[in-house]
């Protein structure tokens, strides 16, 4: 992979304190950045409309449901293998003080007051609140991907009922979606170095990737094109890959909180 040093001038070279990186944080090209959201984008949309389906014993949700949440389950995963093995090759070591820096697992740092975390995670809730109204904009799905309805209804209470199992399948795949795959690849991973392909804009051209990445799920694309103010500008401006976690992550503990309540 080729590899340019992030120039000391550069936004993208800032830290909120000393470097712990064992080598430089490095820029992609367009056609690195675009041959890694597909090696994200196409496993979970080939894992969704063609795995899932062929060893689903129907086409209805409640056939469908559990190999689906098995099959975007191990897409995630294979993003956070993607992830390290993209950290190891650029950095050659694992070490924890260097990969939290190389995808910026930071606290926030304000770039007016130069404060680092603290009252900063504060700006962290109208975004959060942004999400929120995402959430409740997402156009219809089909009815044999309707999961949401599936689980208002008695055969989704009856799924999930005493199913402690297949609660932990749902939040092992929350936590890869919204900490170990999704945000630790976009936010953590592709953001710091789009800056040389894209320049300021790299910030725009990571929402719109991460919007267009959703071929598993596509009726939430344009909603999800909102994320690029909700999650990623955030993530840029405050030069922290923790606060986009953070941000999306609410959507994950209420996700977990209706899940446990259909459990118990």
């Amino acid at each position: 992979m080729t590899t340019t040093t992030v120039p000391t001038h550069s936004p993208v070279a800032e830290a909120p304190g000393p470097t712990t990186l064992a080598r430089p944080i490095t820029q992609y090209s367009r056609k690195q950045v675009l041959a890694i959201w597909a090696a994200a984008a196409v496993p979970m949309g080939v894992l969704s409309w063609v795995v899932a389906p062929a060893i689903a014993d129907g086409g209805d949700i409640e056939s469908l449901l559990r190999p689906l949440l098995a099959c975007l389950t191990a897409g995630l995963i294979w993003q956070f293998v993607l992830v390290v093995g993209l950290v190891f090759h650029e950095q050659r070591t694992l070490r924890w003080s260097v990969v939290k820096e190389a995808l910026w697992l930071r606290k926030p740092r304000s770039p007016r007051t130069g404060r680092v975390g603290g009252r900063v995670w504060l700006i962290a809730i109208p975004f959060i609140l942004g999400t929120a109204l995402e959430g409740a904009m997402v156009l219809p799905s089909p009815v044999s991907r309707d999961v949401g309805e599936f689980l208002s209804s008695d055969a989704g209470a009856a799924m999930f009922s005493g199913s402690w199992g297949l609660f932990g399948l749902v939040v092992t795949m929350l936590l890869f979606n919204t900490v170990f795959g999704e945000e630790l690849l976009f936010r953590g991973v592709l953001l710091p170095r789009m800056n040389g392909a894209f320049g300021e804009r790299d910030w725009i051209a990571n929402g719109l990737l991460f919007a267009a990445y959703h071929l598993h799920e596509p009726w939430v694309i344009p909603t999800t094109l909102l994320d690029t103010f909700f999650i990623v500008y955030p993530s840029k401006r405050y030069r922290s890959a923790s606060m986009g976690i953070v941000i999306h992550s609410a959507q994950t503990v209420l996700i977990t909180v209706m899940v446990l309540t259909l459990v118990v």
